[in-house]
Order: structure tokens, then C-alpha cells, then sequence
């Protein structure tokens, strides 16, 4: 269920949101970044990802959202629960004066690349990055650079 601006407005205000995140990897190990319209993290390149609405089972809230985010809609089988998160932003989508929270579920995905259909809704532009690049990057933004960090620091192969 989607709601008004006034009414989003309200909720972000006062409580957490729930959100998956993709980290979107292609068949030559890089990841897919978009950078950002709108607020929060506005400008920065981020992760694809969205919001799960309210009463919106989560298998149903990822096939929407790798639809809306990739331009194809895959089950939550095709990802890999990467662990919750948190992400605090000091702005909010609307400009006004208060912060945003997000409790993130991240799901690791492997595409063919060629598969995708990135729409320019939440992003004016995409870019793959190795996982080195992207930490080395200075307008990735924060919150993405922790799932990578997380890797580096368990050591896991290849970052």
C-alpha cells in the first residue's frame, strides 16, 4: 500500500522503515551502483533497493522491487539474505527537517548482466564497480560501502 506524501511523511517522521537492498553481482564480479534522484543519499551512487509496503508479503516485496530496481521481476530464491542493517540518513525524501531510519534486509544476487532492464525512476545513471573500486570511490555513499567493508573484514574471497 503506497501512501500519500502527508501521510509518508508521517510515518518516516516516527518510525523506521523496512527496505531490501540488492547488491547485484554480474558475471565479471562487479557490482551494480545507480546513483541517486531522490533524497535520501540524493546524488551519491547506492545500491539498488526499495521499500517493503505493509501487509506485502517479503517474496512478494522482492519480485516487485528487482522489477521495479532491474526490470526483471526474480523470486526471492534467486538472492542470498545478506543480513540486516541500519541505515540513518539526516534528511528524508520531502526536504523537510527531520531524519530517516531505514532497517535493511540486504539479498546478494549473481545476473547476467545482459538480463537487466535499469529503469531511470530512482537513478540517472549505472555503473558496475569491483568491490575495490567502489570502496576507493568517494561519492559512494556510506551505507553501500558497509556491505562491502563487512566482506573485507570476514575475508571473504575476492574483496
Amino acid at each position: 500500500m503506497f501512501l500519500s506524501a502527508e501521510e509518508f511523511a508521517t510515518v518516516v517522521r516516527a518510525t523506521p522503515l523496512i527496505s531490501i537492498d540488492l547488491i547485484v553481482e554480474n558475471e565479471r564480479g562487479e557490482f551494480l551502483l545507480g546513483q541517486r534522484t531522490n533524497r535520501p543519499a540524493q546524488g551519491y551512487w547506492f545500491v539498488p533497493g526499495g521499500r517493503v509496503q505493509k501487509d506485502e508479503p517479503l517474496k512478494e516485496a522482492f519480485a516487485r522491487l528487482t522489477e521495479a530496481e532491474l526490470g526483471v521481476s526474480l523470486p526471492m530464491t534467486a538472492g542470498e539474505f545478506y543480513g540486516v542493517w541500519q541505515h540513518f540518513y539526516d534528511d528524508n525524501f520531502s526536504g523537510n527537517d527531520f531524519s530517516t531510519h531505514y532497517i535493511v534486509l540486504g539479498f546478494r544476487l549473481r545476473v547476467d548482466a545482459s538480463t537487466l532492464r535499469l529503469p531511470p525512476d530512482q537513478h540517472d545513471d549505472y555503473r558496475w564497480l569491483t568491490a575495490e573500486a567502489l570502496l576507493a570511490s568517494d561519492n559512494v555513499h556510506d551505507n553501500t560501502r558497509a556491505y562491502f567493508l563487512a566482506e573485507r573484514q570476514a575475508g571473504v574471497p575476492g574483496l
